[in-house]
């Protein structure tokens, strides 16, 4: 079950400003004088807004000199999913730990600007004395979760996975096993990516960032368009509470869906997969196993939010979905891509895209996939099931959630409201 929500996006912070620009089709991303600055071919990029100021009700002073943005988006990501599940932050001094809650909250490439700005230049330099206490917390990529252990007294599994875009996805079906084996009574689970340029400059590098809309951001992120060129980078956070019924219910939490299906593998870098590139097979059988663990058929599927990054890979991808529900186009879910709005979040792509789907299953809608209109010509036949503007859908039960990362990595989620 899923009783607590939290994110920190570039189009909004918290659960009532990120629905609602869902549902509106605000787009949080925009010009970074940065990136211009730097010579960036991408100039645009999606960051969260007013951090510097949200922190301050979250993090002491001293907790926020020892960490980096990465580490501060999955902490106010994790502390609202808490809270919002009805659990109460504990004091920092209260000697209480709690055993039967986790947390897996994963990361892409964070803590890299620590590296980048301090670590190495001031080693570099001789300067080691002047590093401080903190340097290791803060470029290891547990940190991003022991962090959160230590702000909620946390005493089950505290892991940081790192699967590239898959992150988010896995570390939610690695929690959601944790709980079904009896392991644990709750997880955190979800990612976080920081905004670092050193991030952003690799991928930038690759070429495979959208350099043709600089100057009209809102449109520069176009999954399924026919005018994609590339993806816009995004950074932010996502996290869940997983749960068991049975301390749902003793709580009298709210519930507001329920993991029915998620599965994990990967590629083998065969049959066309790469460290760039999914194995079309790989991403079938991976949709196949969420589906085929949570006992459903194709059809019985309302709603796809697919990885859809604004590449080569789109048409290809809605193909995959296609072939492993066993579905001809017109019977296809509606299909549409959060990213469209936020951006290629990276490590926290597949857990805000998690929690835009529980909303929309939660408030009865598919929020559009903008910038689309230009469908890709390999689409066309979608052209019906394609989500263009928000649609409000009441009946709304069921969405199946993927990500499909660098490395050939695949995760697959399959949702479901929850009825009493």
């Amino acid at each position: 079950m899923i009783t607590g929500l939290g994110v920190l996006a570039p189009n909004g912070h918290g659960l009532a400003a990120f629905a609602g620009a869902l549902r509106e089709g605000k787009s949080g991303i925009r010009h970074q004088p940065h990136l211009a600055e730097l010579n960036f071919g991408c100039q645009v990029g999606g960051i969260p807004e007013n951090v510097g100021e949200i922190e301050k009700s979250y993090l002491t002073d001293e907790e926020r000199m020892a960490m980096n943005p990465n580490m501060v988006y999955a902490a106010i990501a994790a502390i609202d999913a808490f809270t919002d599940a009805g659990l109460v932050r504990p004091a920092p001094d209260a000697d209480v730990v709690d055993w039967d809650t986790g947390a897996i909250i994963g990361t892409g490439i964070g803590g890299i600007d620590t590296i980048a700005e301090k670590l190495a230049p001031r080693t570099d330099a001789g300067k080691v004395a002047r590093l401080g206490s903190t340097m290791v917390e803060q470029i290891m990529s547990s940190g991003n979760s022991a962090r959160v252990a230590g702000l909620l007294g946390l005493g089950n599994q505290v892991t940081t996975n790192s699967s590239a875009c898959n992150t988010g996805t896995e570390a939610i079906v690695d929690a959601f096993l944790r709980i079904r084996d009896g392991r644990a009574k709750r997880m955190l689970a979800g990612g976080s990516e920081g905004h670092s340029k050193y991030i952003w400059a690799g991928f930038d590098a690759m070429k495979v960032l959208n350099r043709t809309k600089n100057d009209a951001p809102a449109e520069a992120s176009r999954p399924m368009s026919a005018s994609a060129a590339g993806f816009i980078p995004g950074s932010g956070a996502g996290v869940l509470v997983l749960e068991n019924l049975t301390s749902a219910k003793e709580r009298g939490a709210r519930i507001y869906a329920e993991i029915l299906g998620g599965f994990v593998n990967c590629g083998g870098h065969r049959m066309g997969g790469s460290m760039t590139a999914p194995n079309p097979t790989a991403v079938q059988r991976c949709i196949r196993g969420a589906v085929a663990m949570a006992g459903l058929r194709g059809e019985q599927i309302d709603a796809i939010n697919g990885h859809l990054t604004a590449t080569f890979a789109d048409p290809h991808e809605v193909g995959s979905w296609a072939k492993a529900l066993e579905l001809a186009p017109e019977k296809m879910p509606l299909i549409h891509s959060t990213k469209s709005l936020i951006g290629h979040a990276l490590g926290a792509a597949g857990a805000i895209e998690s929690v835009a789907s529980i909303l929309e299953l939660h408030h009865g809608f598919v929020h559009g996939s903008i910038n689309c209109d230009d469908l890709h010509p390999q689409l066309t036949a979608y052209e019906s099931r394609v989500v263009h503007r928000t649609r409000e859908v009441p009946g709304l039960e069921i969405i199946a959630k993927a990500s499909f990362g660098f490395g050939d990595v695949n995760g697959c989620l399959v949702f479901r409201k929850y009825h009493a």
